[in-house]
């Protein structure tokens, strides 16, 4: 048997589990000073890949000009005086459950700049549409969690479905980036709308026991020895940090009964609507309940591409798929969590990569725009019903209470107990602050 059989046990090879090492997240968590009390355990990103437009959701202008006004109407929410888009009247009806940030705003215009910069919360180095990942690059939101708040319950602590996004390559900021492999999240690459969803992967072959895994783990552990992968590099052990995690996780029934979306009711399923974003939102959901402490959902093509992207037809597809959509799946998680009593432990925010024109281009079409978005937060101690920034009469350009990627992050850092001025080091050892200062406004 070869070293690469062993590591295909349970199949285990094909799912990227490159998870912390628990003594090497704790060292990562004491170095943040103890942070504050958490509001907050667990966080899920609900990510919408092309860039949502805020004059067709939350930050509509009926007083703009004829571009801005667009062609749908805001309706009143529960929440006085705060207005959305008529094609969302679920999210209408629990306004009173979330804050809305009109203000976020950063430089980065092409996909894949963008993409990193809402993922990490920073920005990269250059606004380039061929912008390529890298180990270099800053790690992701739940890559940072996972090297600050170890988890000891056997469930991955980063996860992210159900695809990986992309654009011309594959975008910027989805895994542990300088962090290394041990941090990048258990990928689930298949769609949970799908009648035969399965993980075989975190399922033991009928002829292998949990005894005989263990067998096969201390046969590993001595081939790692005879070959001195603790003098190796940091990669190198990040694989260790993998080949014990994959162990544990094909060896703990609660990851797999986690995933097992079949056991919820057709009822249940059918709030969240039958479509790829809602059944990940409602896996997400069951993912926090058992331990898991950030999720990424990425609303995006089946390919990974720019679902939002709407550079043409933008006012159908919005109407036709993308709004329905979202006004069926979001209220429905954030319903769920509440009658469950998670809600206040689990904070879900909604966010892109930037938005959409103040001008509709001759496709019919609103274009790339940075310069002012709106941010969806719901739960783990923010304050719903609240509204923070404004912008002007066609949500164009900020005009109170600017916001960037990296006080988002700081927002629910803070939220997760995380101190904000906590630094990682990049791989020349420079240290980094992890996000900016968190928006204390939002928290009740």
């Amino acid at each position: 048997m070869t070293r690469r059989d062993m590591l295909r046990v349970g199949g285990m090879g094909v799912m990227g589990l490159t998870l912390p090492g628990l003594l090497q997240a704790e060292a990562a968590a004491a170095a943040t000073g103890g942070g504050r009390k958490a509001t907050a355990k667990s966080v899920i990103m609900l990510f919408n890949f092309g860039g949502a437009s805020q004059l067709e959701t939350f930050d509509m202008k009926p007083d703009g000009n004829s571009d801005a006004r667009g062609q749908f109407k805001p309706i009143p929410s529960k929440v006085p005086g705060t207005h959305v888009c008529e094609l969302l009247p679920r999210m209408a009806r629990i306004a009173d459950k979330y804050a809305i940030i009109r203000s976020v705003n950063h430089k980065m215009s092409n996909h894949n700049s963008a993409a990193c910069t809402g993922l990490t919360g920073f920005m990269p180095l250059v606004n380039d549409i061929n912008l390529r990942d890298s180990p270099d690059q800053m790690p992701a939101y739940g890559s940072v969690v996972s090297a600050m708040l170890p988890n000891y319950n056997g469930m991955p602590p980063f996860v992210a479905m159900p695809t990986i996004i992309r654009d011309a390559t594959q975008s910027p900021g989805q895994h542990g980036g300088h962090l290394g492999k041990k941090y990048d999240p258990l990928l689930i690459l298949r769609d949970p709308n799908k009648s035969d969803f399965q993980l075989p992967e975190l399922s033991l072959p009928d002829d292998v026991t949990v005894e005989r895994l263990q067998d096969r783990r201390s046969l590993l552990g001595l081939l790692d020895r005879q070959t001195k992968l603790a003098e190796q590099n940091a990669d190198a052990r990040g694989l260790d940090t993998y080949h014990e995690r994959a162990f544990t996780m094909l060896s703990a029934p609660q990851v797999r009964t986690a995933f097992d979306i079949e056991q919820e009711t057709p009822k249940v399923r059918d709030e969240y609507g039958r479509t790829t974003f809602g059944q990940c939102c409602l896996l997400a959901r069951r993912l926090v309940e058992r331990g898991t402490r950030l999720v990424t959902v990425f609303y995006s093509e089946p390919s990974g591409g720019f679902i939002w992207d709407t550079h043409a037809d933008h006012f159908n597809i919005n109407k036709n798929k993308l709004l329905p959509t979202t006004d069926q799946a979001v209220p429905a998680l954030l319903t769920d969590l509440e009658e469950r009593g998670l809600l206040d432990e689990t904070l879900v925010f909604w966010t892109g990569e930037f938005g959409r024109t103040p001008k509709v281009n001759k496709d019919a079409g609103r274009d790339h725009w940075p310069n002012a978005y709106s941010v969806l937060m719901a739960g783990g101690g923010i304050r719903g019903g609240a509204v923070y920034g404004a912008t002007d009469e066609n949500a164009a350009f900020v005009t109170a209470d600017p916001v960037t990627p990296a006080n988002v992050s700081g927002t629910f850092y803070h939220a997760l107990g995380i101190d904000t001025n906590a630094e990682i080091h990049d791989r020349l050892n420079r240290p980094l602050r992890i996000a900016e200062d968190p928006i204390l406004e939002l928290f009740g």
